[in-house]
C-alpha cells in the first residue's frame, strides 16, 4: 500500500489532532497506529519508533503505548523482538478479518483489489450457501424470499430501501443453509464494506430492476430445487453487481472464475 502523504511519516512528533481525549488512549493510539502501518508510513520491515518516541507523539504514557502494541502484535500487525524493537510484519500476516485492519486496507487500496477479493470470498461462501439452500429450504423460507423478490420490484425507485430488502434476501439464503460460520464471515466483511463508496458504487433504478432479476433467477432455482443453478445463479448475480458498481480502478481480471 502506497503512503498517501495525508499523515506524518516515521520518526515525526505530530501530535493527532484528536479535539478532546478519548475514552481509552490504548485504543485510539492502536487505531492511529494501524492506519499509519497499513499506508505505509511504517512499512513492512521496519521497525517502529521506540517507546519514548510514541509516547511523544501520542502524548501518552509508556503503559498506553506497551498496550496499543500488544494489540497491534494480536492483529499480526507488528512481531516484537527480544533487543531489537518492534518490527512492522508484511501484510501476507496481517489479520485481513480484524475491523480496524480491513477498514483501512480497503480505505488505502487505490486499485480495490481488496474490495475484489472480499468480492471472490463472498461469492464463493454465498454460492456454496444458497447451493444448500436449494437443498434444505423448507415452504416458509421459500414464501419469504419470494416476498422479498416481489417487494424488490416495488422498491426500485427507493434505493436505500431496496438495499435493505437485498440484505435481507441474502441474509435469508445464508439462514437457510444452516452454515453460521460461514454467514458470520460474510456479514463481518459485509460490515466492514458497506459503509465504504468504494463498495456501494452509485445506483439508480435501472441497476436495481437489473440487481433484482438476479435475485429473481437465484429465487427460481432454489425454490426448483436445484442446486448447481442456485450456485452459479449467486455466483453470477454477485460477480455481475460488483462489476456495475466497481468503477475502472484496477485489474477486475482476478474476478473471473
Amino acid at each position: 500500500m502506497a503512503a498517501t502523504g495525508r499523515q506524518p511519516g516515521p520518526g515525526t512528533s505530530e501530535t493527532p489532532g484528536w479535539t478532546r481525549r478519548p475514552a481509552s488512549l490504548a485504543a485510539a493510539v492502536t487505531a492511529e497506529l494501524v492506519q499509519r502501518i497499513v499506508r505505509g508510513d511504517y512499512p513492512s520491515g521496519v521497525t517502529l519508533p521506540p517507546e519514548p518516541v510514541l509516547c511523544e507523539t501520542f502524548s501518552v504514557s509508556r503503559t498506553v503505548i506497551r498496550e496499543a502494541v500488544k494489540v497491534l502484535q494480536e492483529k499480526g500487525l507488528v512481531r516484537v523482538r527480544q533487543g531489537a524493537g518492534t518490527m512492522v510484519s508484511p501484510p501476507v500476516q496481517w489479520n485481513m478479518l480484524d475491523e480496524l485492519v480491513l477498514a483501512a486496507s480497503i480505505a488505502e487500496d487505490e486499485t480495490l483489489a481488496v474490495l475484489d477479493d472480499l468480492v471472490v470470498t463472498r461469492r464463493l461462501l454465498e454460492s456454496d450457501m444458497a447451493q444448500v439452500a436449494a437443498q434444505t429450504a423448507g415452504q416458509d423460507t421459500l414464501d419469504r424470499l419470494r416476498e422479498l423478490v416481489d417487494r424488490m420490484d416495488e422498491l426500485v425507485d427507493d434505493v436505500a430501501t431496496y438495499e435493505e430488502h437485498d440484505r435481507l434476501f441474502h441474509d435469508a439464503i445464508m439462514q437457510a443453509s444452516g452454515n453460521r460460520i460461514a454467514r458470520g464471515v460474510v456479514r463481518s466483511l459485509e460490515a466492514q464494506a458497506i459503509t465504504t463508496a468504494g463498495y456501494l458504487g452509485k445506483s439508480s433504478r435501472e441497476l436495481c430492476q437489473a440487481s433484482n432479476a438476479g435475485h429473481r433467477r437465484i429465487y427460481e432455482h432454489i425454490a426448483g430445487k436445484d442446486p448447481a443453478g442456485a450456485a452459479d445463479a449467486m455466483c453470477t448475480h454477485i460477480t455481475e453487481a460488483w462489476l456495475v458498481r466497481r468503477g475502472e480502478g484496477g485489474d477486475p481480471g482476478r474476478l473471473k472464475r
